[in-house]
């Protein structure tokens, strides 16, 4: 069974930041723009930057979880 997403393409980049500092080193990683695209949600600003959205959820899921841990 595999794990629930804690964060997903639908909410918005400041939002998860705030949830999990680790993330930023993620978004920056992907080039993700986290400062004036940070109030968009993170569909919207990777689809904008061209970054593959399911890599990056991938990667951000990865670094929430391990934060959580």
């Amino acid at each position: 069974m595999a794990e629930e997403a804690l964060i997903t393409k639908d909410m918005v980049i400041n939002d998860v930041i705030k949830k999990y500092p680790k993330t930023i080193t993620v978004f920056s990683n992907f080039k993700v723009d986290s400062c004036c695209g940070g109030g968009f949600s993170i569909e919207k600003t990777a689809w904008m930057g061209g970054v593959d959205v399911d890599a990056l959820l991938k990667a951000l899921n990865k670094a929430a979880s391990e934060e959580n841990t």
